[in-house]
Order: structure tokens, then C-alpha cells, then sequence
């Protein structure tokens, strides 16, 4: 399976437009959050992003709630949102969690704490795709601003892949827990093949 992987778009219409027409060569879309600045413009880069027909999942970042992602994504029928629970797609099991984790210094964020992220966790199911805004501790998370509970995760349940977002300074760029792939997708967008 092809998958388009992307996060952290934050407002830039002319990125979304183009991550829009690069959909049409994947099977499935991931969008691993951040797609409004500060809680503004989300409405303006889904509708932008609504063109897309191939199955794609998201999760909020912290830059976006639970709740504004899914009523912004009503109405557009390939897109999944996906917080603390999973769909499969063409026989892959994904999986999502949002926001930022551990909590960030931002009193606008939307965040979750360790064990409230370590609780959501507790669905994703082995071998699948785990998408998080938040990459692991350690992993991709430039000076240590990772998940200890996406770590754990990653390492007990065994995703095949990771797609994360969050901290800019690793966009594009991967790397592994264990046997898992690591990917902090970035804006630019990542083709990346699972089985």
C-alpha cells in the first residue's frame, strides 16, 4: 500500500492545494495534524483538502482540538479522524492519537499528558500504522520534546509504521524504534510503502 504522509501544514493554502493533487497517487492519505495556526484557518485548509477521494485518515495537533477537526472534516466522505481509536483501510489497521504530548508551555495548545496519551494508546492494535502528532521520546523530536507513552506504544505493540509530525526542525526526515519506521511527515508530503 502507497501511503501520501503530511503534517504540520498550518494555514498554507498553496501547500494544501498541492498535497490535494499528489493524493490521487496513493491508496491511502495520512495527515498527522497541525493544520491550523493557533486555532485559526483550519476550516480553510480542509475545505481545501476536501477534494481528496482517496481514504484518508487525520489527527488533531496541537494547534487544533479533537472536536474543531471533526466538525471541520464533515461532509468530506474519504476522511477519517481519528483520536484515541483506529479504522482499517485496505486490510492495514491504522491508528490515531492528536495533540501534543507531553503538555507543551502554550495555554492555547491542545494537549494531553503522558498518562492521558498512555490511556488512549491502549487500543492501538500490533503491526499497524500509529499516526501521532507527537512523535516518541527520543525519536525525531529535536531537543527531547517527544511521548514517553508514543514510545511505549511503538515498542510494545510494533506498528509497522510511525507518522508523526510536531517538531518542525525533523521534517522529512526517518527514523526507528526497534524493527518500526519512523517518519515525521512534514509539510511537503512522504510517499511510503506498507504491507
Amino acid at each position: 500500500m502507497r501511503l501520501l504522509a503530511f503534517s504540520d501544514v498550518h494555514r498554507d493554502r498553496r501547500q494544501a492545494k498541492r498535497l490535494a493533487e499528489m493524493a490521487g497517487d496513493a491508496d491511502a492519505v495520512i495527515a498527522a495534524g497541525d493544520f491550523a495556526s493557533v486555532h485559526r484557518g483550519l476550516g480553510e485548509i480542509i475545505d481545501m483538502l476536501v477534494v481528496i477521494e482517496t481514504p484518508t485518515v487525520l489527527v488533531p495537533g496541537n494547534n487544533e482540538t479533537d472536536d474543531a477537526l471533526r466538525a471541520a472534516c464533515q461532509g468530506w466522505a474519504a476522511a477519517t479522524v481519528l483520536h484515541g481509536e483506529g479504522v482499517p483501510i485496505g486490510g492495514v489497521d491504522f491508528y490515531g492519537l492528536g495533540g501534543g504530548v507531553p503538555t507543551t508551555p502554550w495555554p492555547w495548545s491542545f494537549d494531553l499528558t503522558e498518562d492521558e496519551a498512555a490511556k488512549a494508546l491502549e487500543g492501538c492494535p500490533e503491526g499497524g500504522v500509529l499516526v501521532s502528532h507527537s512523535p516518541p521520546k527520543g525519536v525525531l523530536d529535536g531537543p527531547g520534546l517527544g511521548s514517553k507513552a508514543v514510545l511505549q506504544a511503538s515498542e510494545a505493540k510494533r506498528p509497522q509504521l510511525v507518522v508523526c509530525g510536531h517538531i518542525h526542525e525533523c521534517a522529512g526526515k526517518e527514523a526507528a524504534v526497534g524493527d518500526t519506521k519512523v517518519l515525521n511527515a512534514g509539510p511537503a508530503g512522504t510517499f511510503i510503502e506498507v504491507s
